[in-house]
């Protein structure tokens, strides 16, 4: 059973389009939940699906450059365990702390490069597309300026890198990750109990709504993307109640323009956009 299951992972990113599959069924699942249990009421410029066709289009960017960059990381991972460097070698670890190494490798990458992105005024002009989103909800995960997926991607492969994460690692860490960006970013309301509780180890959809706050220091603040306990040890670690959250941001970038694609793919390049 075990063996199946890493057999599965270790090849699935030869599979697009299985791994598509995670991220569109993880989309349409909480888009239906929105519906269901609406945390609050967005009201759109437009409609619902042309806002969620300016974040699609960031998402067909990000793929092409991930395509790119998977050639990479399976190199790395591959290189790793054929000279055995990294920390799951050097500690002769077995499966399952090999599969727990890379988890939390992996996502300590995402809450590392997510914290330089906030503390970097240059490389803060291009996450500010992601914050730029008024009106948060499924789809605003995937909003991501090309050279904020590009950073991410350089600190995912320094993490490949010192954990020396096998590919099956990797892939169970990146198939979290889609769904958990999926799920952090919904505009869902879960009980909130069940959502605290939830909080204490992975990061819960209020706990990531406090993050698109449109007021600092909220906004510089729960950069994880799975796991909670990063921002919790760290220091990093926010709350504010749900229906005091206001999305967008206070500064930087206009909120009417924020389903402007030409606009938000050009505004890093711009003088001033600090």
């Amino acid at each position: 059973m075990l063996d199946s299951v890493l057999d599965y992972f270790q090849s699935l990113e030869q599979r697009p389009l299985e791994r598509l599959g995670f991220l569109v069924g993880g989309l349409l699942f909480f888009w239906i939940l929105e519906g269901a249990i609406p945390l609050t009421s967005l009201h759109y410029k437009r409609n619902k699906l042309r806002h969620a066709s300016v974040n699609f289009a960031f998402t067909l960017i990000h793929l092409v450059l991930h395509t790119g960059l998977a050639v990479l990381i399976v190199q790395l991972s591959d290189w790793c365990r054929s000279t055995e460097f990294g920390l799951v070698y050097w500690m002769s670890a077995g499966i399952g702390w090999t599969i727990l190494i890379g988890v939390l490798a992996l996502d300590f990458s995402s809450w590392l490069v997510h914290w330089v992105m906030h503390n970097q005024p240059t490389l803060w002009r291009f996450h500010v597309i992601h914050h730029s989103d008024t009106k948060v909800d499924v789809t605003t995960g995937l909003r991501h300026h090309p050279g904020d997926s590009l950073l991410r991607g350089i600190f995912f492969l320094l993490l490949i890198f010192v954990s020396g994460a096998p590919m099956y690692s990797v892939m169970i860490y990146q198939t979290l990750v889609v769904l958990s960006t999926a799920f952090t970013h919904a505009n869902i309301a879960l009980p909130k109990k069940i959502d605290a509780a939830i909080s204490w180890i992975l990061v819960s959809p209020n706990m990531h709504k406090v993050h698109h706050h449109w007021k600092q220091p909220h906004t510089d603040s729960n950069y994880g993307a799975v796991f909670s306990f990063w921002d919790r040890l760290l220091g990093t670690w926010s709350h504010l109640p749900t229906e005091q959250i206001q999305y967008g941001l206070d500064r930087y970038y206009p909120g009417e323009k924020d389903e402007s694609l030409k606009d938000l793919m050009t505004f890093p390049f711009r003088k001033g956009s600090e």
